[in-house]
C-alpha cells in the first residue's frame, strides 16, 4: 500500500545520522520500501527549551504492513537506535510517528491515525508538504489548506 507518511525526529547523538541511520533500517525491514524522503528540517524544541534543537523529516513508504504491525516496526527501531523515555516531549535519539497512513483512519489506546499533530506541527508539515504537495490528509483537509493554516516559525531547511 502507497501514501504512508512517518515522521522522524531526534535531538541527540549527531541527529542527522540517527534519522539516516532509522530510514535505512525502515528500507531494510521485509514489507516495508522507502518511496521518497523529505529535506532535512532544524526547529526549536517543541517541548521543555532546555534541549538542543531538533531535526526533523518525514519518509513516504510502501508497505503490506498493518498500521499496528507498521507501529510495531517504529518502535523497535527506535529501540535499536536508544530511545529512552525520560520526559514528555523531551530529548530523544530518535522518534518515528505514524502520520497518515494511506486513507485510513484509525483510533485505539495504542495508535492514532492521522497523527493528532500532523495539521499542527511545522516540523511535521513542511516536511510532508516538500513530498507529498497534493496529499488530502483523512478528516483534515488538503496540504495547501493546512499550510495555510500552520505558521512556519522557526523551522528551517537545511541544504
Amino acid at each position: 500500500m502507497k501514501g504512508i507518511y512517518i515522521g522522524l525526529g531526534s535531538n541527540l547523538s549527531d541527529p542527522i545520522a540517527q534519522i539516516d541511520s532509522a530510514i535505512t533500517a525502515l528500507d531494510a525491514i521485509n514489507n516495508i520500501s522507502v518511496v521518497i524522503s523529505s529535506s532535512r528540517y532544524a526547529s526549536p524544541p517543541m517541548g521543555p527549551q532546555d534541549q538542543p534543537d531538533y531535526i526533523n523529516a518525514v519518509v513516504e513508504v510502501e508497505t503490506s504492513l498493518s498500521p499496528h504491525e507498521l507501529l510495531d516496526k517504529l518502535q523497535q527501531i527506535e529501540q535499536e537506535q536508544g530511545r529512552i523515555r525520560l520526559r514528555h516531549w523531551g530529548e530523544r535519539t530518535i522518534d518515528l510517528d505514524l502520520l497518515v497512513y494511506a486513507n485510513e483512519t484509525l483510533a485505539d489506546e495504542r495508535l492514532t491515525v492521522p497523527h493528532p499533530g500532523v495539521a499542527s506541527r511545522e516540523f511535521v508539515l513542511y516536511p510532508l508538504a516538500e513530498i507529498a504537495p497534493n496529499l488530502s490528509i483523512p478528516t483534515l483537509a488538503s496540504m495547501e489548506i493546512l499550510l495555510q493554516q500552520c505558521p512556519i516559525n522557526q523551522l528551517k531547511r537545511l541544504s
